[in-house]
């Protein structure tokens, strides 16, 4: 199992401050605390938070008035990276979701699959995802062996949606989930705290491009008692 490439940390600061806004613990017309203040917390230089804040700002999440501090501003639509990940910390807060690689293997696609991309094989990647630092979900990704004629864990980032976009020009500008139960899979690793079979939430989603075609197939089980499936509807 090997980690995936990080995100620089002002983009995963950025990243963590669009999803707190997104859960609704981050208000509109909320002043942030001073940025030393802020740093301190996140445990970041003040240069660092400063870029994040800059990034924030420049997606007109936030208002930076001089000698009073910054605000939260009121967009209804705000986005980050992460828009399509649809898990929460049950107790509260989006929480930064990170991932782990289990492994990668291009083979076959599963015949239990609804019909995505015009390949008979796909990229097969499964990981171990984690939100707040906490360990909440498994994914199996199925991407269309027409995107791409290899794919090396090594060349993937902690977004999926972002190594796409940035590799392979491919933009999921769409999802559809279904939301349900399953059993965890048997090849669940140790890390993961349900056991093989027990029952599990879980989410069948097909992934359109920017086209509107198929490209993506996956399946998620996560523990509901960590997190908790959220979708916003504005």
């Amino acid at each position: 199992m090997s980690t995936l490439h990080a995100l620089p940390i002002y983009q995963r600061t950025a990243e963590q401050l669009i999803r707190e806004i997104a859960a609704g613990r981050l208000l509109a017309g909320e002043r942030l605390p001073p940025e030393r203040d802020m740093a301190a917390q996140l445990g970041i230089s003040v240069g660092t938070l400063r870029k994040s804040l800059a990034d924030l700002e420049a997606r007109g999440l936030l208002e930076r008035r001089q000698g009073s501090g910054n605000y939260i501003r009121n967009v209804p639509d705000a986005t980050g990276i992460y828009a399509f990940f649809r898990l929460e910390l049950s107790d509260g807060g989006g929480g930064l979701p990170t991932a782990d690689v289990l492994s990668v293997k291009r083979c076959m696609k599963p015949s239990a699959a609804p019909p995505f991309g015009q390949s008979s094989e796909g990229h097969r990647i499964r990981r171990l995802r984690s939100v707040g630092g906490r360990v909440a979900a498994l994914e199996e990704i199925w991407l269309d062996g027409g995107r791409a004629e290899k794919v090396m864990p090594s060349d993937l980032s902690e977004s999926l949606y972002l190594y796409y976009r940035d590799c392979l020009g491919l933009v999921i500008s769409r999802v559809e989930d279904r939301v349900g139960v399953s059993s965890v899979p048997p090849w669940r690793p140790a890390d993961f705290p349900l056991s093989v079979g027990f029952t599990a939430g879980y989410v069948e989603r097909i992934g359109f491009d920017q086209d509107a075609f198929a490209a993506e197939y996956s399946r998620t089980w996560f523990d509901n008692t960590t997190v908790r499936y959220v979708a916003r509807l504005n």
